[in-house]
């Protein structure tokens, strides 16, 4: 079998432009099954690990996944917000044992700005309970202090002491909507999660109050810049809205109690979602795009293997008198099959391994810029079983495949292959 496969190996190095295309062809098309089921299982487990340890998100009524992306990924924005006293009113519930306001629709330099209280980086979690821990600084402790994500450290080349301000909306560059009267410092460097929290500036939901001083009608009031610091401080800052609150209960067993009480809420109309039910349903939205997608992608592998089978059925005329050759000096046709099998299991092995080669670097390249740009981390796109798995899966079908043309071949006669044909 070695002398067999080392003579294939030969054999395909004599052809080996039509080889390097059938391969190239292979590769591409395990790329993009590859691509598309590790974007698939990287952004469910990405947005998995996003958070944990919240039970509840409660929100104005809007839809379910609406509600999960605009206040855990940052994606989007709320139709309404949750007054301050309908807050309170869920915090002080016998059956909840935290709830964290946050507060959104403000930025800096393209980057999310979120207002919350200290107790968010006691409660907020993610991955496997995992906590927010500084990297350097400390909390929020004076109005216009600032706890900077990592990405946004990184990015920016923020350190402790940079300024920012703070502009009024969303997006890269809010011309005349900036709170440039109102600037903030850092104090505090979170390390790295892999989530949206990379991404975000946290303030205190005063210091969102205190900047929109003088924003009362939603456009800035010229006056407003002869209000000083210290008038500011003295004012009650205390907010009138929160967009969302981050829920955790005292007993996990009254969950579903919990958010039908607070989804039936008399007087303002509340929405409570159960973050991991509200994946589930984020999942089923794109189910059916995910199938379509990994439909295309197998058969584009079927058409790369078909490749395969073109290029060596295509050959067999003008390597008639190469097997006969081999037949006159002793091979019998069984080391003929198997010599045209091996060819084809080798283009699909070396076919599905470059695909797999392809599809890692183009991730460790793409990988970064989606986090960057979504706060998403598509966590678990290395190496692994299904790589070993669909090296496996090419290069059977592959020598599947090459039985068709060997077979051909095994059936041609030594005579067939010796006579010239006109």
């Amino acid at each position: 079998m070695s002398a067999i496969l080392s003579l294939a190996w030969k054999s395909l190095l004599n052809r080996k432009g039509s080889v390097i295309l059938t391969i190239v062809a292979v590769a591409l098309s395990v790329a993009l099954f590859l691509g598309v089921e590790k974007a698939r299982t990287g952004a469910r487990e990405g947005f998995g690990n996003t958070i944990s340890g919240t039970d509840l998100i409660v929100g104005a009524p809007t839809g379910t996944v609406n509600l999960l992306l605009y206040s855990v990924f940052r994606m989007g924005n709320a139709t309404a917000e949750v007054s301050w006293p309908t807050y309170q009113k869920i915090a002080a519930r016998p059956d909840i044992a935290w709830a964290v306001p946050i507060s959104l629709g403000d930025s800096h330099r393209g980057f999310r700005v979120l207002g919350t209280e200290n107790t968010y980086f006691d409660y907020y979690k993610y991955g496997r309970n995992q906590s927010l821990e500084l990297a350097e600084g400390h909390r929020l402790d004076d109005l216009f202090d600032a706890v900077i994500g990592a990405d946004v450290a990184r990015e920016l080349g923020y350190g402790i002491g940079s300024p920012l301000v703070l502009s009024h909306g969303l997006g890269k560059a809010n011309l005349g909507s900036g709170h440039e009267n109102r600037p903030f410092r850092v104090t505090g460097v979170l390390a790295p999660t892999g989530t949206p929290v990379d991404r975000t500036v946290h303030v205190s939901l005063e210091a969102i109050t205190a900047i929109h001083v003088g924003w009362e009608t939603g456009a800035k009031n010229p006056l407003s810049d002869t209000i000083t610091e210290e008038m500011i401080r003295g004012f009650d800052l205390t907010p009138k809205t929160v967009t969302a609150l981050f829920v955790g209960l005292k007993k996990k067993g009254t969950i579903l109690t919990t958010r039908r009480a607070i989804n039936t809420n008399k007087g303002e109309p509340l929405m409570a979602i159960i973050p991991s039910a509200a994946l589930a349903e984020l999942w089923s939205v794109t189910a059916f795009a995910e199938r379509a997608l990994m439909a295309v992608s197998v058969f584009v592998i079927a058409v790369g293997l078909v490749s395969i089978l073109t290029s060596i059925l295509s050959s067999l005329n003008e390597r008639r008198r190469e097997m006969s050759i081999l037949r006159a000096v002793g091979a019998r046709p069984g080391h003929v099959f198997s010599l045209l099998v091996l060819e084809a299991g080798l283009v699909g092995f070396f076919g599905a391994l470059a695909g797999i080669l392809v599809i890692h670097a183009v991730l460790a390249v793409a990988g970064p810029v989606i986090e960057a740009r979504y706060g998403v981390s598509l966590a678990g796109t290395g190496p692994g079983l299904t790589d070993l798995y669909t090296l496996v899966a090419v290069t059977l079908a592959a020598l599947l495949i090459g039985m068709v043309p060997a077979w051909t071949a095994f059936r041609r006669s030594l005579a067939d292959g010796l006579s010239v044909k006109l």
